[in-house]
């Protein structure tokens, strides 16, 4: 990465007012209400949603030039009290979030339509309305000027999932629908109660870099408001708050694929980073010993998440404790308060999701082709589905921090940032980690390629092109991340990193 400008040769951030940001958001709502209109008509419904998510990437893809040059683009919708806007504003690291959502929600679509139409699902019609309501909201959690902007669109994408979850109507799903509910309804109690202190100690709750809430307060109130940020942040799945991610697996694969790389998950982890970076700030977080609180969960995290992962036989539930793990890299990166770590960090929003996608597709394909759910019965199912099975060693590779796929990258600035801070244990956790991905990621991918084939599967052939070109997207497009980070995810972390270099000790 190019060397983070100093203070004196940042130049001013100029703020552009554009419509342009409320417009990613109403396209993928105005997508919404077309599919319920066009419920009695399978592909006009489909076609709304592949229409919207295209035009949706290249309404977001419209604001890289003017981030990429530092600029923000701001648009305020309501005032509701003095200091206290709905709005949105598009900066560097909110613009990472919204490509990911924007652009993985073409593949998830037209993957979505090859798994539901090849297992015969039904209500299609509400399935394909969450979904585009669910990316709605990402979109503004992603372009959130403020707290408050950011908890209405996070309430959203809560409430707007839950069909998903529950879409199979089994018992097990209604149980997992109402564990998800329980958590993230609960925890979003507590996001509105740090929202109300933060604007009564700050008067404002707008997103700045270096923080607003520096000198507010006495210490022991920042570091409980700290506490009930984390807390409302559940979607993160730091542990013990990650068991609603584990169970909500009975849902469709392409939901899985959105909870654990598009959308809910990632939200999360935003939403803490946004916290740190942008409401705290790092002085303040250091100050306060919040950094090293944050650093032991995450860390706990990522090693008992992946020895979970190491005793699932069921694919998706493997896949479900890895995302767990993986998800805290991206906590540990920023608690680790370096310039460094929260590089990692950032770039591991992206950079996961393109990996974790790919492997969930991987998942569903093998659930539609071959009936496959479990580690055990895919004996040789890569001779069967070489093309999926490929694309899941390419997935696998990568979170396990192997080139040439992109997860090295946000790794080896994770491991920089803890050199660079001087944290051993936080270095040891990264080794460890790795390790244990190999552990719980290669026999799967022994156990398809080198095992024979049990009987019975000589008719087993790839999934549907629909489900096997997305998925072989994702996982080309995990390599190109390696091969060429710079073309943009990596220049929009550098433009963040820019905007928080005055704070960064």
């Amino acid at each position: 990465m190019r060397p983070s400008p100093t203070c004196s040769e940042v130049r001013s951030v100029a703020t552009i007012h554009s419509i342009v940001p409320a417009c990613a958001v109403l396209v993928p709502l105005a997508a919404a209400v077309l599919i319920l209109l066009s419920r009695r008509h399978e592909k006009i419904r489909e076609g709304w949603t592949i229409l919207a998510a295209a035009a949706n990437f290249l309404i977001v893809l419209s604001l890289l030039p003017q981030v990429l040059a530092g600029d923000r683009v701001a648009c305020t919708l309501i005032e509701l009290l003095p200091g206290l806007d709905m709005a949105f504003r598009v900066d560097a690291f909110g613009m990472i979030f919204a490509l990911v959502a924007s652009g993985l929600w073409i593949v998830t679509s037209i993957y979505s339509i090859g798994y539901m139409r090849a297992l015969r699902e039904h209500a299609l019609t509400r399935y394909f309305f969450s979904f585009a309501v669910a990316i709605a909201a990402a979109l503004g959690i992603a372009f959130s000027a403020n707290l408050v902007t950011m908890f209405i669109f996070y309430e959203i994408l809560t409430i707007s999932t839950y069909p998903l979850v529950a879409h199979t109507e089994t018992e097990e799903a209604r149980k997992a629908g109402r564990k998800y509910l329980a958590y993230l309804i609960t925890a979003g109690v507590f996001f509105l109660f740090s929202v109300i202190l933060t604007y009564f100690l700050t008067g404002t709750t707008d997103f700045q870099p270096g923080g607003i809430l520096a000198g507010t307060g006495p210490v022991i109130l920042q570091q409980i408001l700290f506490v009930t940020f984390l807390i409302g942040f559940a979607k993160a799945a730091w542990m013990p708050l990650h068991g609603w991610l584990p169970s909500a697996m009975v849902a469709p694969a392409p939901v899985s694929a959105l909870l654990h790389a598009v959308a809910v998950v990632k939200a999360g982890v935003f939403g803490i980073v946004r916290v740190v970076c942008y409401v705290y700030g790092i002085e303040l977080t250091a100050e306060i010993g919040m950094g090293t609180l944050l650093a032991v969960i995450a860390g706990a995290t990522i090693i008992t998440g992946s020895l979970l992962a190491l005793q699932q036989d069921n694919l998706k539930q493997r896949l479900a404790y890895s995302t767990v793990s993986q998800l805290s890299y991206i906590l540990l990166g920023v608690a680790l308060l370096t310039p460094m770590g929260i590089t990692g960090a950032m770039l591991h929003v992206p950079f996961h999701a393109f990996m974790k996608i790919t492997l969930f597709f991987c998942a569903g394909a093998l659930i539609v082709a071959a009936g496959v759910e479990y580690v055990s019965d895919m004996k040789g199912i890569g001779r069967r589905m070489p093309v999926t099975m490929l694309m899941f060693s390419i997935g696998a590779i990568g979170i396990c921090s192997l080139p040439p796929v992109c997860g090295i990258i946000s790794k080896w600035y994770l491991v920089l940032g803890a050199m660079q801070a001087h944290n051993l244990a936080a270095f040891l956790v990264l080794i460890t980690s790795s390790v244990l991905n190999i552990l719980y990621f290669f026999p799967i991918i022994h156990t398809a390629f080198f095992e024979e084939p049990e009987s019975g599967r000589e008719g087993v052939r790839e999934a549907p092109l629909s489900m096997l070109v997305p998925l072989a997207i994702t996982a080309v497009g995990s390599v190109l991340l390696f091969l060429a980070p710079d073309v943009a995810f990596l220049r929009l972390v550098e433009v963040a990193i820019g905007e928080l270099t005055g704070v960064l000790p």
